[in-house]
């Protein structure tokens, strides 16, 4: 009879906590949903705070300008130096710009730039929001009389989902341009040639995918970390796990967009 008496409320213990986990998991769920949609309510309705949407754009485009530009050189270096090996045992180095151009447009460009960003950009909102709420400075905003959904949540996704694209543009350029250096010291190729055949493989459709990517993994990260940090707690600890929170959540979700684009652009070759 002892025995029985031990063992059974860590069962029953057990069995709540994962009851009570589901139960906080689809609330979180749920909560994430009316953020999102609240977001769509208020963002097209007047009146538009283009100022800080411009000075939000600048936070996420120009302070990015210098990783994203090393990051982007490096990965067209590397992947070029890399990609050579295999392609010059079956004497085809000469596709390298094709190989190259197709990898960067694709998948690279875009997912460089969310994954620089969700660490960068999504750290830093997730921290000024959170910061904000455990200061009060939102509970504040709210008394005043002004909506600080509107110009803090707002202006900043519709910024990261402007600047993203942006800004894998330009990390698409500058990973080419490591490329032809790579190319050009080893063959020898031009950049007119090298650019002809980078464009050469290249549809439309690559292009709109590259772009649909963008603004989708811009438009994740912004509301990510805006979720984490407008609805932070337990003071400094709180701003910490919001800017903890909004980067792995959002490198999270961006991998599972890749994956499910990919599947869709796929249907479409």
């Amino acid at each position: 009879m002892n025995k029985k008496s031990t063992t059974s409320p860590p069962a029953e213990k057990t069995g709540f906590s994962l009851k009570q986990r589901l139960a906080e998991f689809f609330a979180d769920l749920y909560k994430v949903h009316l953020f999102v949609l609240r977001f769509f309510k208020e963002a097209f309705l007047p009146p538009f705070e283009f100022k800080e949407i411009v000075r939000q754009c600048f936070e996420v485009g120009v302070r990015s300008f210098t990783l994203i530009t090393v990051t982007g050189f490096i990965v067209g270096l590397i992947f070029t130096k890399q990609s050579r090996p295999s392609l010059s045992e079956f004497g085809a180095t000469s596709w390298l710009p094709s190989l190259v151009s197709i990898a960067i447009m694709r998948a690279l460009a875009p997912l460089v730039t969310a994954l620089i960003a969700s660490g960068k950009v999504g750290s830093s909102i997730g921290a000024e929001l959170g910061s904000m709420r455990v200061t009060e400075q939102i509970d504040a905003m709210e008394v005043s009389g002004t909506k600080p959904f509107k110009y803090l949540v707002c202006t900043r996704v519709i910024a990261t989902t402007v600047t993203i694209p942006i800004l894998a543009s330009y990390t698409a350029f500058i990973a080419l341009l490591g490329a032809y250096l790579n190319v050009n010291q080893n063959e020898g190729t031009s950049y007119t040639t090298f650019m002809e055949q980078v464009f050469e493989p290249l549809t439309f459709l690559d292009f709109t995918a590259s772009l649909i990517k963008s603004v989708v993994f811009g438009f994740t990260i912004g509301i990510v970390g805006c979720y984490q940090g407008y609805y932070s707690t337990k003071g400094t600890e709180g701003v910490g796990k919001a800017a903890n929170g909004a980067v792995v959540t959002a490198m999270f979700i961006v991998f599972i967009e890749e994956i499910i684009i990919v599947q869709i652009i796929g249907n479409f070759r």
